[in-house]
């Protein structure tokens, strides 16, 4: 970049213009995700509170949920924290020891792709939600957009769990981190931000729960295997 462009950019407006190497200016503070080593890594110093992000790993049970238990506990108490197609049945007990408020948990169980994708549009449209958590095998891009700007037009937060594999798609996500499990550890990956890359994936420690029993391949995730699924205790559940 010439020296007059360079004059040019500094002069403007601080947050009018983005330079790729360094992290963009947010107009609004983030959400703080309650772990300070990824604060510092994201625009605005948290979460998004209006878009879309991504959270892509191998396979659910690495403690994807305990990353988000922070900001699930800080979450407005008045508004639905709506789950819809979770793999597991949601563990209540584990959930609620971490101060969520299990009487604002909806459990949405759509019949099959295409109406998970308008279960998610339409928590996100509600107005209702503090934020939306949803799990999808598979979305075409187009289909990615929609959720963005439902998420853009609601000023609420989607947190979208996808295969690892979902990482060679181009996403309009403002945010997209891949999960992996590292030696007790949970290692985040930033894909995309408005910023540089990562040298290096963080690797965050997650807070154990005492008391909670856990099935160790769950690795904190919080959920529980069943293929019955029944609606856990104190949590909303709607089916079809």
């Amino acid at each position: 970049m010439s020296a007059l462009a360079q004059t040019a950019l500094a002069a403007l407006p601080p947050g009018l213009v983005w330079q790729a190497d360094r992290l963009a200016q947010s107009s609004e503070a983030g959400i703080a995700t309650g772990f300070a080593a990824l604060d510092t890594q994201l625009p605005g110093g948290g979460w998004p509170r209006n878009a879309l992000i991504e959270l892509l790993s191998d396979s659910p049970g690495i403690g994807e949920i305990g990353l988000l238990l922070p900001v699930l506990h800080a979450l407005p108490a008045d508004r639905w924290i709506v789950w819809v197609a979770p793999p597991h049945l949601p563990y209540a007990p584990a959930l609620a020891a971490a101060g969520v408020p299990l009487e604002r948990l909806l459990l949405l169980e759509p019949d099959g792709h295409a109406e998970t994708l308008w279960a998610v549009r339409q928590a996100l449209a509600s107005g209702g939600s503090s934020a939306v958590l949803a799990w999808l095998a598979r979305a075409d891009t187009a289909a990615l957009r929609r959720l963005q700007l439902a998420a853009e037009s609601s000023a609420t937060p989607l947190f979208l769990f996808r295969p690892a594999s979902a990482a060679r798609q181009p996403s309009p996500a403002v945010l997209r981190l891949r999960l992996a499990a590292r030696d007790g550890e949970l290692a985040v990956d930033i894909l995309k931000r408005r910023g540089p890359g990562l040298a290096a994936p963080l690797r965050l420690s997650l807070p154990q729960r005492p008391g909670l029993r856990r099935a160790p391949t769950l690795n904190d995730a919080l959920v529980r295997p069943d293929p019955v699924r029944p609606a856990a205790a104190g949590i909303h559940a709607r089916r079809g």
